[in-house]
């Protein structure tokens, strides 16, 4: 009995293992280096978690990527990009924002999906959410902010039949809505698809 209990054990764990080999790997920060460099107020990292997660991108194949977010709302980020993955929502990567330098225009343009960056909102000296980790934006090459006469970034297209585009209808809407959560595609003055929110 005890044979093939620990038979049994044996093989759980080497498809637990091939299974992690089949995950690719895009970034693996600690905390403190996802933070490196971070010109914030130094009580704002203690309010800050950073959390792993699963997706599938645009090769097909199954990633593992991490975000820096308020502690506040990791819960809900976990709860959401685990039914990302369970619906194989094509995320292109997840990658704190260190990587770029803070630079929100470079992570844009890579289509790097993130949460907290301590910054301004662009073309403004307001904060915006992200600065407290209050915000995800999903795929925003994919998702830009649509105003009446430009989008941003200026590169993207929205093109709502493209794999990683977030529309009205989209599960992750109506996911994130489930928790509390705002969405940009439902302000009037532009349409941030990207942008997801939850200030309390």
């Amino acid at each position: 009995m005890l044979s093939i209990l620990f038979l049994l054990i044996m093989i759980n764990s080497n498809n637990y293992n091939i299974q992690n080999k089949d995950v690719i790997v895009d970034c693996n920060y600690t905390f403190k280096e996802a933070i490196e460099n971070l010109n914030s107020p130094n009580e704002l990292s203690s309010d800050l978690k950073l959390i792993t997660v699963l997706y599938y991108s645009f090769d097909d194949k199954l990633h593992k990527g991490q975000i820096v977010i308020h502690k506040d709302l990791a819960k809900d980020a976990i709860n959401i990009f685990e039914i990302i993955k369970e619906k194989k929502f094509k995320i292109a990567k997840v990658i704190p924002i260190v990587f770029y330098n803070w630079s929100d225009d470079k992570s844009m343009l890579d289509n790097n999906t993130s949460a907290f960056n301590y910054r301004f909102i662009a073309g403004t000296k307001k904060l915006s959410n992200h600065a407290t980790g209050r915000a995800i934006d999903i795929n925003p090459l994919l998702n830009p902010q649509v105003f009446k006469d430009r989008v941003y970034p200026s590169t993207a297209k929205y093109d709502p039949k493209k794999e990683g585009t977030i529309t009205v209808n989209s599960f992750i809407v109506k996911e994130f809505k489930k928790m509390g959560w705002d969405w940009g595609g439902d302000w009037k003055s532009s349409k941030d698809y990207q942008h997801f929110e939850k200030l309390k």
